[in-house]
């Protein structure tokens, strides 16, 4: 039944039932033949009353599909997302080694500090500008009768001590998930790896060893796998080659010692998976054997797997029940990446936040291993996060083709953004340039970057930014955002809108034209500014030369600062960097800088850093130093499974 899933819904009925029985005939039930003939509205009465029970149970995210007749079935709608190169050509593209297939579990390996010859170096690079990517969500039907639910190695205890405490935090709502999908009728296996002795004498522990093992079981389903074909063309998304402990140094020896103290082993310290997540014992698995899990799926006619649990970039990836073995044996596998974690350190490779290096992996999956969903898509409400997850999502809309800010502004976005916020990319398509993939991601963010030049948009497209705009919310633009949305003198095609007014309104901004490409353009801090991303003593201070023709943009509308000017020979200097107060009382940020030489600078990739904190309340201020050790770290690093 689906009642247990929909009684967030019910509110309304509370305030229908009440009004309903008052308007039946007094002492008599409605349910009685008798009041029923008397009373002929009655019918009504009682048929509202059913209709908006029958209608509230179904509204639940798990509710009935539509068929193509109008007629509701039993199946499931779920979005899922995935990632396609946005073109076919990649950009600077590192070589990788192909790495070999082990049955040693990373967990393992890194816990006991086992040799070599017990853990094969797997290591791929990855080129710190890669292909850049579409992310799209596309809505599916699935069978619940025909969809498991995998919860990978949700073991009682880790090594990492943050590790623990994420689990703890994301159990209730893997339970939650799991009761769902065994409520529709979905089979759920528990696979607490190297913990099935403790379960030797449980129902679904001896269920799942029941299971016949047909003659056709594939041998290349038992091994550990650390990598598919699809993965040795873009290397891999993090290092974690220390094992991924973000423990703080004295907070993990403390951890060991407790550990100890409680006769656990501090490497291996798992014994069962964890209480919070319930086991039915008359419908459930146990296993982590790879054979089983297939003649499970097998036998249950299973073609939709979701895969939660953790930690992604080593057992819900590797394992022979994970995602690589079940995508390579032809199932349909789906990774539930909000009920998800990583072992992750971020001092090492690419340096960024743990949050910000799950997302490297998830991106990862959705580009080359399989399709990725949220926990919502069957529960409600909303996605889960991981309440240390604090960042602040920025959008980046990138769509020119004069400053290749698709490969300069993607590369500083990883390399200094990344580092502390969440980042979704919307880029231009090839063929239909003005047509703009995953926009609706600005529902969600808290500032929006633009890099996008004399691009009108479909109406619902630019009605979405203008929305976004009208909210309050912070704006940044570079070079040509200040004409991302109009034409020069010219009409829109039919089907696109402009939006002239773009630069006035969102940027305080008058672009009218540039000066000539042939002249050095010198940048300077304002003397007069008072802004507070320039300290005093950087008041009048020249900065570097770009190459970059300089924009004319006097004179800027009142509520703009101006922190940079720039200036050519014989011409007044123009300003090059303000910010603005727009009449939502939303803050923007504005350039004219961006060229490509540009992002070798590092006083602009500093300015740029410090506007991005600014704009989003931070308080956080990165020097030109911060800048040059981020980057010359992350572009000397790459990514490493061991």
């Amino acid at each position: 039944m689906l009642i247990n899933k929909s009684m967030h819904h019910h509110s309304h009925l509370k305030l229908i039932l009440p009004f309903a029985m008052r308007m039946l005939p007094k002492g008599r039930s409605p349910f009685f033949s008798g009041s029923l003939t008397k009373h002929p509205w009655s019918v009504g009465i009682v048929g509202m009353y059913f209709t908006c029970l029958l209608g509230t149970l179904f509204s639940s995210p798990m509710a009935l599909a539509q068929g193509e007749s109008g007629a509701s079935d039993t199946r499931w709608r779920v979005q899922l997302t995935t990632q396609s190169p946005v073109t076919q050509s990649p950009v600077n593209q590192a070589p990788v080694t192909q790495a070999p297939t082990t049955q040693t579990s990373p967990d393992q390996t890194l816990a006991d500090q086992s040799s070599p010859s017990q853990a094969p170096d797997a290591t791929t690079a990855i080129a710190s500008v890669a292909t850049n990517y579409h992310r799209t969500t596309a809505s599916v039907a699935w069978d619940p009768a025909k969809t498991a639910l995998i919860v990978c190695d949700v073991w009682d205890s880790h090594h990492g001590l943050q590790a623990v405490r994420r689990v703890r935090e994301v159990a209730p709502h893997l339970d939650r998930l799991a009761k769902a999908v065994r409520s529709r009728g979905g089979i759920i296996i528990h696979a607490p790896s190297d913990c099935i002795p403790f379960y030797a004498q449980h129902l679904a522990s001896k269920r799942a060893q029941a299971v016949a093992i047909s003659p056709e079981t594939p041998q290349s389903i038992v091994p550990w796998c650390d990598q598919i074909e699809s993965e040795v063309a873009i290397g891999y998304p993090v290092d974690q080659s220390d094992g991924g402990e973000d423990d703080d140094a004295v907070e993990h020896l403390q951890w060991a010692e407790r550990l100890s103290g409680m006769g656990r082993d501090p490497k291996r310290p798992w014994v069962r998976q964890i209480e919070t997540i319930e086991i039915d014992d008359q419908k459930d698995y146990i296993s982590d054997s790879g054979k089983e899990i297939w003649n499970i799926l097998k036998t249950n006619g299973i073609e939709h797997v979701l895969l939660s649990g953790v930690h992604t970039n080593m057992c819900v990836l590797g394992r022979p029940f994970g995602l690589r073995q079940l995508k390579r044996h032809g199932f349909d596998a789906v990774l539930v990446r909000d009920l998800t974690d990583t072992m992750y350190n971020p001092q090492r490779w690419p340096y960024v936040s743990h949050s910000s290096g799950t997302d490297r992996v998830i991106d990862h999956i959705e580009r080359v291993v399989c399709p990725t969903t949220t926990s919502d898509q069957f529960l409600g409400g909303s996605p889960f996060r991981f309440s240390e997850d604090q960042r602040k999502h920025w959008v980046v809309m990138i769509g020119e083709d004069e400053y290749k800010t698709d490969t300069t502004l993607v590369r500083w976005t990883q390399e200094q953004l990344s580092k502390d916020f969440r980042i979704s990319y919307v880029f231009a398509r090839e063929a239909t340039p003005n047509e703009f993939v995953g926009l609706e991601a600005l529902e969600t963010a808290d500032a929006m970057l633009v890099s996008v030049r004399r691009r009108p948009l479909p109406a619902a497209d630019l009605q979405r930014i203008q929305r976004f705009v009208a909210s309050g919310k912070p704006v940044l633009g570079i070079r040509t955002a200040s004409h991302a949305f109009s034409l020069r003198g010219k009409e829109p095609p039919d089907g696109l809108v402009a939006w002239p007014e773009f630069d006035a309104q969102v940027f305080g901004g008058n672009y009218t034209n540039h000066h000539g490409n042939d002249f050095i353009t010198s940048v300077r801090v304002e003397p007069q500014t008072n802004h507070p991303l320039v300290a005093h003593d950087e008041r009048g201070k020249f900065l570097f030369e770009s190459k970059g023709s300089l924009y004319r943009v006097s004179p800027l509308r009142p509520g703009t600062s101006v922190l940079w000017t720039g200036s050519i020979p014989n011409e007044a200097s123009e300003p090059i960097a303000w910010s603005f107060v727009r009449d939502d009382s939303g803050r923007s940020f504005y350039t004219s800088l961006g060229h490509e030489s540009d992002f070798d600078n590092d006083a602009f990739c500093t300015l740029l850093l410090n506007a991005s904190y600014w704009l989003t309340g931070s308080s956080q201020r990165a020097t030109i130093e911060d800048v040059e050790h981020q980057q010359h770290m992350v572009r000397r690093g790459k990514g490493k499974q061991r």
